[in-house]
């Protein structure tokens, strides 16, 4: 998640206009300049120009890409983007799903003595986690690396910002729980129970209706980043399906994960939760079956999170404790 440093670049707050370079300020009035052009807003402050585009409810610089690249096909476009993005992160799930069944039992012993159940649990995780490491680089990227969310871009108020790449990300992510909802449903309660059902689903309508207003994405790319522990919850579960319980390597993920999980869980959604409340004026513009999920899915998410913590911590005592004795 944000690893300790919760005030960054790209997340509200994270820059202050008096440290902008001229060279800078010039860039962001010439972009502030294209943006009126592309939507025909009149000239006038950045101020003047953040409430406009607020008021007309527009995704920059997503709709600006599109008109850039698509013009009078842009809205198409938009469609044609969400559909395909939902359909490639389902593709690449099953992709990554028959590697991991090939590759497995040529590199790891220990899978050839799997059940069939427990073998499908493995190829699952590698999609799992394949998926998780695509989330934790593009969201990373979108949040801290990009100026899409930077407090200083002239592209309006930052819960009304996406581009075409969260646009993208948000929609692979959405592809990949579709697929890891089917395999949870088709073999239950083999992949996880009715909690993992309850956590695919929410993620699944937030995933959606982010895509289908263009809003809201900082959020969503936040809960997103938090994918950064799904690795070491899988390498837990492969170390110890392998017989490899008392390695050093299962204690040292295991400390990782609590490490991990406090950043990108916990502290992460308590910044979630500040930011929203500190911007709560212009959330509550958003449109209305997404505003109101907002307080619908990522206090549930929130709340299994610090439940998830408590077994990680229970868990890593009683490893720790065991080792001593």
């Amino acid at each position: 998640m944000i690893g300790g440093r919760v005030q960054m670049k790209g997340v509200g707050g994270g820059r202050k206009a008096s440290t902008i370079q001229p060279d800078e300020r010039s860039r962001q009035e010439r972009r502030s300049r294209d943006i009126q052009k592309q939507f025909n807003l009149p000239s006038q402050p950045r101020r003047s120009l953040a409430e406009k585009v607020f008021k007309m409810k527009l995704a920059l610089p997503l709709h600006s890409q599109l008109a850039k690249h698509f013009g009078a096909n842009a809205e198409l476009a938009q469609s044609v983007l969400w559909f395909s993005s939902i359909v490639l992160g389902a593709i690449a799930c099953k992709i990554v799903y028959d590697l991991t069944k090939v590759v497995s039992p040529r590199m790891f012993q220990s899978y050839q003595g799997l059940t069939r159940e427990k073998q499908m649990e493995w190829d699952n995780r590698g999609f799992s986690t394949a998926h998780a490491i695509f989330c934790t680089v593009a969201a990373g990227y979108l949040l801290y690396g990009s100026d899409v969310f930077s407090e200083s871009a002239p592209y309006g108020p930052v819960p009304f910002r996406s581009s075409i790449f969260s646009y993208f990300t948000i929609g692979f992510s959405t592809g990949y729980f579709v697929a890891d909802l089917a395999m949870i449903l088709w073999t239950y309660p083999s992949l996880g129970g009715p909690e993992y059902v309850v956590h695919h689903l929410l993620s699944i309508v937030s995933l959606v209706l982010a895509d289908y207003i263009a809003h809201a994405h900082f959020y969503v790319l936040m809960t997103l980043f938090s994918e950064v522990s799904t690795p070491f919850i899988n390498f837990r579960w492969y170390l110890l399906t392998s017989g490899m319980k008392n390695s050093k390597a299962f204690i040292y993920n295991g400390l990782m994960l609590v490490v991990v999980w406090l950043f990108a869980r916990i502290i992460l959604f308590i910044y979630f939760f500040y930011h929203l409340c500190t911007h709560y004026d212009t959330v509550s513009q958003l449109y209305r079956p997404g505003f109101y999920f907002m307080f619908v899915s990522p206090p549930t998410l929130a709340i299994m999170n610090v439940f998830w913590f408590y077994k990680i911590l229970a868990g890593a005592f009683r490893v720790l404790f065991k080792r001593r004795d």
